[in-house]
């Protein structure tokens, strides 16, 4: 191997970042939680085409209804059920923190490869939020679940990729990431939560 290529090997190995055990484990867990939740919707989505009276066992109200959102267009949006693209893309969050476990280091195209999936999964899910409260008018408390999920995933990555420098972002960004990134992931899943309660006040106050 020549000197330059040594050289660029070497430039291209110290690009490679990983990750504290507390940022894999918090992948780790996201992405455990939004692949039971797909899953368990997977299933139900299935008993419902097989039985198209079968009730879900999460529909325990008007307004908490798994079983009118399975029957939603929404929930297809693809052409295929929404949970069965939940089942690949959790467990490939879980993947990437378990690589982080075992001690795996990855180039900057990774992360914001890895950031690009995790904001186009926040998106998603907020458009399926609209969705559900404003024109399905039901709550699914699986979706729920894996709405947090997603939502704390992509703050937390995004978070990681402004300190290590992978996206660029002024000093004091990197500074309020570096102490305070779980403010943002809980005052967004605070306004949802604000969202819903004001959307069913009438239900929730009866």
């Amino acid at each position: 191997m020549t000197t330059t290529a040594v050289d660029e090997a070497s430039e291209d190995q110290g690009r490679r970042t990983g990750g504290s055990r507390a940022f894999a484990w918090l992948l780790v867990i996201t992405g455990a939680a939004g692949l039971l939740a797909a899953w368990v919707i997977t299933i139900d989505k299935f008993k419902l085409l097989e039985d198209p009276n079968f009730t879900p066992g999460c529909s325990l109200n008007p307004v908490v209804s798994c079983g009118n959102i399975m029957k939603s267009d929404q929930a297809s949006a693809f052409g295929f059920p929404n949970p069965m693209m939940g089942l690949v893309a959790y467990g490939m969050v879980i993947c990437v923190g378990m690589s982080l476990l075992a001690g795996g280091r990855f180039g900057r195209w990774y992360w914001l490869t890895f950031n690009a999936g995790c904001l186009f999964g926040v998106g998603f899910v907020s458009w399926l939020q609209y969705e559900s409260l404003y024109n399905i008018n039901s709550l699914c408390l699986w979706c729920c679940l894996a709405w947090v999920a997603t939502i704390t995933m992509f703050w937390y990555v995004t978070s990681y990729n402004v300190r290590k420098g992978h996206l660029p972002a002024p000093s004091w960004l990197r500074s309020f990431f570096s102490e305070f990134t779980w403010v943002v992931p809980v005052l967004h899943v605070g306004i949802i939560g604000m969202l819903i309660l004001t959307r069913w006040w009438d239900f929730w106050t009866s």
